[in-house]
């Protein structure tokens, strides 16, 4: 009996996931936008961030860029997430109230409870949402590979983002994984899950937030190291250049190190600093590093960062370059204390953006 051949088989479950990606994020296209130039775009509007609104049109390959302060009216029946530079979330449809010419544009945000007036200026971010819950996510994918035939040598990294965000909190998710291999040494491998949720409190640009971590690390012997704690913390900046943020709060960690050398539970104060900067339709990039003092083995410290950066290509397709770094000043005997390495390679986003 003949059976299908594998690759034929991983072929049609990826068109299968493709289309079914594709009928999940359809919506209409029938949102205006008019430039201050007098020129008319319909479409669909993906959302603003970063100063740019995004938006694709069927006649048009991709999601094409518009500069947020070029943009005289807008309109649009979808659902939308729209934030502040204060911190407030606004929920509804939008439409542009009637200004004069020499005024800022002002976004009329119609919610269930009424009609909010809000100036564009103000608004620094954008997110369509919807009733359904599987058109509420944003997320991106990014990988590289690195093959060298003299000694063998394999490098690869892969790695991923979702997000969902709601009026007045938000989860998100990363995943990094990263694999070297060359002949006649032992594969270094790194594999690191992030999650988080926070939600907003009632002061401008305050919120609580709790997260959760699993790495496993070749390089310093980490089997398994799960971590999970939380925090207050508060926007230091949220503009349509640059979003920085500061957390401030109490972790707890257990490793299991390998050939079973030694398990360590750790109580931590945590130091979370987050840095995102923006250039229209160009660049980004963003900054997470995290301080943990350990409390129950005082004058232990440990540190993470990561660090990417994006240069857009085309449509959703970016080339990018990341920097991951992990410290532990008092290590296990015989194991690192540090990993590190960077990475590039294409990144593709999807979603609502």
């Amino acid at each position: 009996m003949k059976t299908k051949p594998a690759g034929n088989l991983r072929g049609t479950i990826l068109c299968c996931v493709l289309l079914l990606t594709t009928s999940l994020f359809a919506r209409e296209s029938t949102d205006v936008i008019i430039m201050k130039n007098g020129d008319h775009l319909t479409g669909e509007i993906k959302g603003l961030n970063a100063g740019v609104l995004y938006m694709s049109m069927q006649y048009i390959l991709g999601t094409s860029s518009v500069e947020w302060s070029n943009v005289a009216r807008l309109e649009s029946k979808q659902l939308f997430l729209v934030k502040t530079e204060d911190g407030s979330v606004y929920t509804g449809t939008l439409n542009t109230a009637n200004t004069s010419s020499s005024r800022p544009m002002e976004i009329v945000v119609v919610e269930t409870s009424g009609k909010e007036v809000i100036n564009s200026a103000r608004i620094v971010e954008m997110d369509t949402t919807s009733s359904k819950f599987l058109q509420r996510f944003n997320g991106s994918i990014n990988t590289g590979i690195i093959y060298s035939k003299g000694n063998q040598s394999t490098q690869y990294n892969l790695g991923s983002e979702i997000s969902y965000p709601r009026p007045r909190w938000g989860a998100e998710a990363s995943y990094n994984s990263t694999l070297s291999s060359s002949t006649g040494a032992t594969a270094s491998t790194r594999n690191q899950l992030n999650a988080q949720a926070f939600r907003l409190l009632r002061w401008d640009n305050w919120f609580y937030t709790g997260l959760g971590s699993f790495l496993q690390s070749s390089e310093q012997g980490i089997v398994r190291q799960t971590t999970f704690g939380g925090g207050v913390g508060r926007y230091l900046k949220n503009s349509n250049a640059a979003r920085v943020s500061l957390v401030g709060g109490f972790v707890g960690q257990n490793t299991i190190y390998q050939s079973n050398i030694v398990t360590q539970n750790l109580g931590s104060g945590l130091i979370a600093a987050n840095l995102q900067f923006f250039r229209f339709n160009k660049t980004n990039g963003s900054i997470q590093a995290v301080l943990m003092p350990a409390v129950s083995e005082p004058g232990r410290l440990k540190f993470n960062m990561n660090a990417s950066y994006y240069i857009k290509l085309t449509g959703n397709l970016s080339w990018t370059a990341s920097f991951y770094g992990n410290w532990d000043n008092r290590p296990p005997n015989g194991l690192s204390g540090s990993d590190y390495g960077s990475s590039s390679g294409l990144s593709w986003t999807f979603g609502n953006k």
